[in-house]
Protein backbone atom coordinates (compact mmCIF):
# COMPACT_ATOMS: atom_id res chain seq x y z
CA UNK A 1 0.00 0.00 0.00
CA UNK A 2 3.02 1.76 0.81
CA UNK A 3 4.21 1.80 -3.06
CA UNK A 4 0.82 2.50 -4.22
CA UNK A 5 0.28 6.14 -2.46
CA UNK A 6 4.17 6.78 -3.67
CA UNK A 7 2.93 5.78 -6.84
CA UNK A 8 -0.03 8.06 -7.20
CA UNK A 9 1.36 11.15 -5.15
CA UNK A 10 4.04 10.92 -8.21
CA UNK A 11 1.18 11.17 -10.30
CA UNK A 12 -0.42 14.12 -8.87
CA UNK A 13 3.01 15.83 -8.93
CA UNK A 14 3.53 15.43 -12.55
CA UNK A 15 -0.38 16.76 -12.61
CA UNK A 16 0.51 19.91 -10.33
CA UNK A 17 3.54 20.44 -12.46
CA UNK A 18 1.76 20.45 -15.84
CA UNK A 19 -1.26 22.61 -14.37
CA UNK A 20 1.18 25.11 -13.03
CA UNK A 21 2.99 25.16 -16.26
CA UNK A 22 0.23 26.25 -18.19
CA UNK A 23 -0.08 29.32 -15.58
CA UNK A 24 3.19 30.34 -15.96
CA UNK A 25 3.21 29.94 -19.92
CA UNK A 26 3.37 33.30 -21.59
CA UNK A 27 2.04 32.04 -24.63
CA UNK A 28 -1.14 31.11 -22.36
CA UNK A 29 -1.25 34.44 -21.12
CA UNK A 30 -0.65 36.64 -24.49
CA UNK A 31 -3.56 38.16 -26.20
CA UNK A 32 -4.15 36.66 -29.44
CA UNK A 33 -2.98 38.15 -32.19
CA UNK A 34 -3.81 35.47 -34.83
CA UNK A 35 -6.60 32.84 -35.61
CA UNK A 36 -4.71 30.28 -34.32
CA UNK A 37 -3.76 32.18 -30.58
CA UNK A 38 -7.44 32.76 -30.62
CA UNK A 39 -8.53 29.29 -31.15
CA UNK A 40 -5.82 27.87 -28.66
CA UNK A 41 -6.86 29.86 -25.30
CA UNK A 42 -10.42 27.98 -24.84
CA UNK A 43 -8.48 24.52 -24.44
CA UNK A 44 -6.40 26.59 -22.01
CA UNK A 45 -8.54 27.84 -20.58
CA UNK A 46 -10.75 24.49 -19.96
CA UNK A 47 -7.54 22.87 -19.07
CA UNK A 48 -7.33 25.38 -15.80
CA UNK A 49 -10.00 23.36 -14.28
CA UNK A 50 -9.51 19.81 -15.38
CA UNK A 51 -6.15 19.42 -13.91
CA UNK A 52 -7.04 20.27 -10.31
CA UNK A 53 -9.98 18.44 -10.80
CA UNK A 54 -8.01 15.43 -11.70
CA UNK A 55 -6.38 16.29 -8.67
CA UNK A 56 -8.86 16.71 -6.39
CA UNK A 57 -10.42 12.91 -7.87
CA UNK A 58 -7.40 11.25 -7.31
CA UNK A 59 -7.06 12.48 -3.76
CA UNK A 60 -10.83 11.64 -3.20
CA UNK A 61 -10.77 8.15 -4.93
CA UNK A 62 -7.92 6.90 -3.04
CA UNK A 63 -9.04 7.97 0.36
CA UNK A 64 -12.40 6.07 -0.71
CA UNK A 65 -10.11 2.80 -1.67
CA UNK A 66 -7.70 3.00 1.35
CA UNK A 67 -10.85 3.42 3.48
CA UNK A 68 -12.47 -0.18 1.76
CA UNK A 69 -9.27 -2.16 1.94
CA UNK A 70 -7.75 -0.85 5.12
CA UNK A 71 -9.82 -1.95 7.41
CA UNK A 72 -9.94 -5.46 5.93
CA UNK A 73 -6.26 -6.10 5.44
CA UNK A 74 -5.80 -4.00 8.66
CA UNK A 75 -3.54 -1.61 7.25
CA UNK A 76 -2.61 1.74 9.22
CA UNK A 77 -1.40 4.01 6.96
CA UNK A 78 1.55 6.57 7.67
CA UNK A 79 2.83 9.93 7.68
CA UNK A 80 6.48 10.54 7.45
CA UNK A 81 6.92 14.34 8.86
CA UNK A 82 10.43 14.27 8.95
CA UNK A 83 10.30 14.27 12.91
CA UNK A 84 7.72 12.08 13.51
CA UNK A 85 5.55 9.81 11.67
CA UNK A 86 1.83 9.91 12.02
CA UNK A 87 -0.40 6.55 12.13
CA UNK A 88 -3.81 6.94 10.87
CA UNK A 89 -5.52 3.80 12.02
CA UNK A 90 -8.68 2.35 10.22
CA UNK A 91 -10.31 -0.04 12.50
CA UNK A 92 -13.46 -0.33 11.05
CA UNK A 93 -15.90 1.29 7.96
CA UNK A 94 -17.36 3.83 9.70
CA UNK A 95 -17.68 7.66 8.38
CA UNK A 96 -14.93 8.42 10.64
CA UNK A 97 -12.10 6.27 9.70
CA UNK A 98 -13.05 7.42 6.12
CA UNK A 99 -12.82 10.85 7.16
CA UNK A 100 -9.22 10.09 8.32
CA UNK A 101 -8.29 8.38 5.09
CA UNK A 102 -9.48 11.28 3.75
CA UNK A 103 -7.32 13.59 5.66
CA UNK A 104 -4.37 11.32 4.88
CA UNK A 105 -4.85 11.16 0.84
CA UNK A 106 -4.66 14.98 0.89
CA UNK A 107 -1.50 15.11 3.55
CA UNK A 108 0.22 12.64 1.62
CA UNK A 109 0.04 14.66 -1.58
CA UNK A 110 0.78 18.11 0.05
CA UNK A 111 4.13 16.37 1.97
CA UNK A 112 5.16 15.09 -1.64
CA UNK A 113 4.45 18.86 -2.48
CA UNK A 114 6.55 20.10 -0.17
CA UNK A 115 9.40 17.98 -0.38
CA UNK A 116 9.26 19.06 -3.88
CA UNK A 117 9.37 22.58 -3.25
CA UNK A 118 11.92 22.35 -0.53
CA UNK A 119 14.33 20.82 -2.85
CA UNK A 120 13.42 23.85 -5.24
CA UNK A 121 14.58 26.28 -2.30
CA UNK A 122 17.70 24.52 -1.63
CA UNK A 123 18.57 24.66 -4.90
CA UNK A 124 17.72 28.31 -5.41
CA UNK A 125 19.84 29.30 -2.50
CA UNK A 126 22.52 27.75 -4.14
CA UNK A 127 22.09 29.68 -7.19
CA UNK A 128 22.83 27.41 -9.96
CA UNK A 129 22.98 28.55 -13.50
CA UNK A 130 20.85 28.72 -16.37
CA UNK A 131 18.46 26.69 -18.03
CA UNK A 132 17.76 25.14 -15.14
CA UNK A 133 17.29 28.25 -12.68
CA UNK A 134 14.84 29.02 -14.95
CA UNK A 135 12.32 26.21 -13.59
CA UNK A 136 13.30 27.08 -10.66
CA UNK A 137 12.65 30.44 -10.55
CA UNK A 138 9.09 29.31 -12.80
CA UNK A 139 8.27 27.24 -9.75
CA UNK A 140 8.97 29.30 -6.52
CA UNK A 141 7.69 32.75 -7.99
CA UNK A 142 8.63 35.56 -5.77
CA UNK A 143 10.49 33.33 -3.30
CA UNK A 144 12.93 32.91 -5.48
CA UNK A 145 14.27 36.87 -5.38
CA UNK A 146 14.03 36.36 -1.49
CA UNK A 147 17.22 36.93 0.33
CA UNK A 148 18.95 33.84 1.40
CA UNK A 149 18.22 34.57 5.30
CA UNK A 150 14.56 34.55 4.10
CA UNK A 151 14.78 31.33 2.27
CA UNK A 152 16.28 29.59 4.73
CA UNK A 153 13.76 30.38 7.77
CA UNK A 154 10.77 29.99 5.55
CA UNK A 155 10.28 26.18 5.78
CA UNK A 156 10.49 26.55 9.76
CA UNK A 157 7.88 29.35 9.77
CA UNK A 158 5.62 27.21 6.96
CA UNK A 159 5.83 23.57 8.67
CA UNK A 160 5.37 25.09 12.27
CA UNK A 161 2.47 27.16 11.44
CA UNK A 162 1.34 24.23 9.78
CA UNK A 163 1.87 21.78 12.18
CA UNK A 164 0.23 24.43 14.86
CA UNK A 165 -2.90 24.13 12.93
CA UNK A 166 -3.07 20.67 11.48
CA UNK A 167 -2.58 19.71 15.35
CA UNK A 168 -6.41 20.47 16.39
CA UNK A 169 -7.61 18.64 13.40
CA UNK A 170 -5.74 15.57 14.70
CA UNK A 171 -6.74 16.01 18.08
CA UNK A 172 -10.26 16.20 17.13
CA UNK A 173 -10.02 12.99 15.01
CA UNK A 174 -8.30 10.91 17.93
CA UNK A 175 -5.07 10.92 15.82
CA UNK A 176 -3.19 12.36 18.52
CA UNK A 177 -3.39 12.69 22.05
CA UNK A 178 -4.12 16.32 23.02
CA UNK A 179 -0.80 18.23 24.27
CA UNK A 180 -0.70 18.59 28.29
CA UNK A 181 -0.15 22.48 27.57
CA UNK A 182 -0.62 25.01 24.43
CA UNK A 183 3.65 25.13 25.44
CA UNK A 184 3.47 22.02 24.39
CA UNK A 185 2.06 22.32 21.21
CA UNK A 186 3.96 25.22 20.36
CA UNK A 187 6.70 22.90 21.23
CA UNK A 188 5.28 20.20 19.07
CA UNK A 189 5.38 22.92 16.12
CA UNK A 190 8.71 23.99 17.14
CA UNK A 191 9.90 20.47 16.33
CA UNK A 192 8.44 19.96 13.25
CA UNK A 193 9.21 23.25 11.60
CA UNK A 194 13.27 22.12 12.73
CA UNK A 195 12.55 18.85 10.99
CA UNK A 196 11.77 20.58 7.51
CA UNK A 197 15.21 20.79 7.18
CA UNK A 198 15.96 17.09 6.85
CA UNK A 199 14.55 16.59 3.23
CA UNK A 200 17.79 19.10 2.36
CA UNK A 201 19.64 15.91 3.02
CA UNK A 202 18.62 13.81 0.13
CA UNK A 203 19.14 16.85 -2.86
CA UNK A 204 23.05 17.61 -0.67
CA UNK A 205 23.95 13.88 -0.73
CA UNK A 206 22.03 13.45 -4.38
CA UNK A 207 24.55 16.44 -5.64
CA UNK A 208 27.15 15.55 -4.43
CA UNK A 209 27.42 11.87 -5.32
CA UNK A 210 26.41 13.03 -9.14
CA UNK A 211 29.54 15.74 -8.96
CA UNK A 212 31.52 12.66 -7.53
CA UNK A 213 30.74 10.54 -10.57
CA UNK A 214 30.64 13.16 -13.20
CA UNK A 215 34.40 14.07 -11.65
CA UNK A 216 35.77 10.79 -12.79
CA UNK A 217 33.60 9.40 -15.44
CA UNK A 218 33.33 11.90 -18.55
CA UNK A 219 29.29 12.17 -19.56
CA UNK A 220 29.68 15.24 -21.61
CA UNK A 221 28.65 18.98 -21.69
CA UNK A 222 25.23 18.67 -21.15
CA UNK A 223 23.51 21.76 -18.82
CA UNK A 224 22.25 19.14 -16.62
CA UNK A 225 26.24 18.09 -15.23
CA UNK A 226 27.28 21.81 -15.60
CA UNK A 227 23.99 22.68 -13.02
CA UNK A 228 24.75 19.64 -10.80
CA UNK A 229 28.69 20.70 -10.62
CA UNK A 230 28.08 24.20 -9.89
CA UNK A 231 25.49 23.62 -7.38
CA UNK A 232 28.18 20.73 -5.70
CA UNK A 233 31.19 23.50 -5.60
CA UNK A 234 28.78 25.68 -3.45
CA UNK A 235 27.82 22.55 -0.90
CA UNK A 236 31.57 22.34 -0.48
CA UNK A 237 32.71 26.06 -0.62
CA UNK A 238 33.16 26.09 3.37
CA UNK A 239 35.95 22.98 2.72
CA UNK A 240 38.29 24.65 0.02
CA UNK A 241 40.78 25.78 2.41
CA UNK A 242 41.01 22.09 4.21
CA UNK A 243 43.87 20.15 2.10
CA UNK A 244 41.66 17.60 0.98
CA UNK A 245 43.28 17.25 -2.37
CA UNK A 246 45.68 14.09 -2.33
CA UNK A 247 47.06 13.71 -6.17
CA UNK A 248 44.40 13.83 -8.49
CA UNK A 249 41.89 12.47 -5.90
CA UNK A 250 39.98 15.37 -3.80
CA UNK A 251 38.42 13.53 -1.08
CA UNK A 252 36.45 16.88 -0.19
CA UNK A 253 33.38 15.41 -2.13
CA UNK A 254 33.39 11.92 0.51
CA UNK A 255 33.73 14.22 3.44
CA UNK A 256 30.82 16.06 2.10
CA UNK A 257 28.39 13.38 1.91
CA UNK A 258 30.06 11.74 5.00
CA UNK A 259 29.54 14.91 7.42
CA UNK A 260 25.43 15.44 5.33
CA UNK A 261 24.61 12.23 6.64
CA UNK A 262 25.95 12.65 10.12
CA UNK A 263 24.72 15.88 10.90
CA UNK A 264 20.88 14.78 9.41
CA UNK A 265 20.86 11.37 11.40
CA UNK A 266 22.33 13.21 14.46
CA UNK A 267 19.57 15.91 13.71
CA UNK A 268 16.77 13.54 13.48
CA UNK A 269 17.93 11.74 16.37
CA UNK A 270 17.42 14.94 18.63
CA UNK A 271 14.49 15.58 16.85
CA UNK A 272 12.92 12.32 18.01
CA UNK A 273 14.43 12.27 21.42
CA UNK A 274 12.47 15.78 21.72
CA UNK A 275 9.11 14.56 20.27
CA UNK A 276 9.20 11.43 22.65
CA UNK A 277 9.68 14.13 25.70
CA UNK A 278 6.62 15.85 24.32
CA UNK A 279 4.76 12.68 24.35
CA UNK A 280 3.75 12.71 21.02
Amino acid sequence: MGIIDFILNLAGLLLWLNWWAEQVDPVTKRKPATLVGTLRRPDSRSRNWQLPSAIAGLLLLRALFYWQIGSTAHWSAKLNCGALILSFPIPDNSWTACGRMLLFSVLSFGLTLAFFYLCLLLLSILNGPEPFRTFIRSQLGRVDAWSTGMKLVFPFIVASASWWILSWMFQAMQILPAPASEAKRLGEAVVVGSGSYLAWQYVAIGLLALHLLNSYIYFGKHPFWNFVNAEAQTLLAPMRKLPLRVGKVDFAMFLGIILVFLVAKGAGDALTWLCRRLGV
